[in-house]
């Protein structure tokens, strides 16, 4: 970690794996921006927990699916720590309804692209111009960029379709930014979660549990937590791999091998 007090922004980070990294930056000594979309007392509470592990913390409402939102989070993140140096894009919903492959409806499939995809897409694009600005300046570490996906980026589910389209167009996205900052020395990467123990999963807890527990759909027979994702963006944030861009970090308990 930089001698330096680093800066890092936090889509999604007022509850689940948003909140884990959150707190596991701060153990880190990372200062952290909690965006979130509607919970405002939930980030409220991050915001303290940060507080209390030692860093600073603002709280900041955006939707990352509005542009305008988008500006204004990139905004306010310069204006309350006068740099970024890791972006985490981590903000993302299910379907509303798991609805079939052959059932699904084209609003269900834009607001879950527009969340998943679309925003952090554009707020890439946004922060990374600021990022270049600061390399140019000499303000700071290298900065980087993480993208959090999902094991959905090549595991099918056919009831929840849209999902699984946004994270697959997140792992190209990474890809992309990866091959185009290089030359700026601002390194980019998917941390690819397996099964996480938060509320989106919590309505398929009983089914995960069988599939985990019994059954063994993951060589590490348990859950993963937030935590989990939490430590794999500092290691990111410390610099510990500095000759990786593009790279897909799997947090999943196994789950990727493919195994007879």
């Amino acid at each position: 970690m930089s001698s330096e007090t680093q800066a890092a922004l936090v889509t999604g980070a007022s509850r689940g794996i948003g909140r884990g990294i959150a707190l596991a930056l701060a153990g880190a000594g990372v200062d952290v921006v909690v965006n979130y979309a509607r919970n405002a007392d939930a980030a409220d509470e991050v915001v303290r927990e940060v507080e209390k592990a030692g860093a600073r913390a603002h709280a900041v409402q955006a939707d990352v699916s509005v542009a305008e939102d988008r500006a204004r989070l990139v905004d306010e993140t310069y204006a309350a720590f006068g740099r970024l140096d890791l972006l985490v894009n981590n903000a993302g919903v299910g379907p509303t309804e798991r609805a079939d492959l052959l059932d699904a409806s084209e609003e269900s499939f834009d607001r879950v692209l527009g969340i998943n995809l679309k925003g952090p897409y554009f707020l890439t694009q946004l922060v990374a111009n600021r990022m270049v600005e600061q390399v140019r300046d000499g303000a700071g570490s290298r900065p980087k960029i993480v993208v959090v996906s999902s094991i959905s980026a090549y595991a099918a589910s056919v009831n929840r379709g849209e999902y699984c389209v946004a994270k697959s167009g997140l792992a190209m996205m990474v890809k992309l930014y990866a091959d185009r900052l290089a030359e700026h020395g601002i390194n980019v990467y998917e941390i690819r979660p397996g099964i996480i123990a938060t509320d989106m999963t919590g309505a398929v807890k009983e089914k995960y549990d069988k599939l985990i527990l019994e059954d063994g759909i993951t060589p590490i027979r348990r859950w993963g937590q937030p935590e989990d994702i939490g430590k794999a963006v500092v290691a990111v944030a410390s610099d510990l791999l500095p000759f990786s861009t593009g790279q897909v970090i799997d947090v999943d308990g196994g789950f990727h091998l493919h195994t007879l």
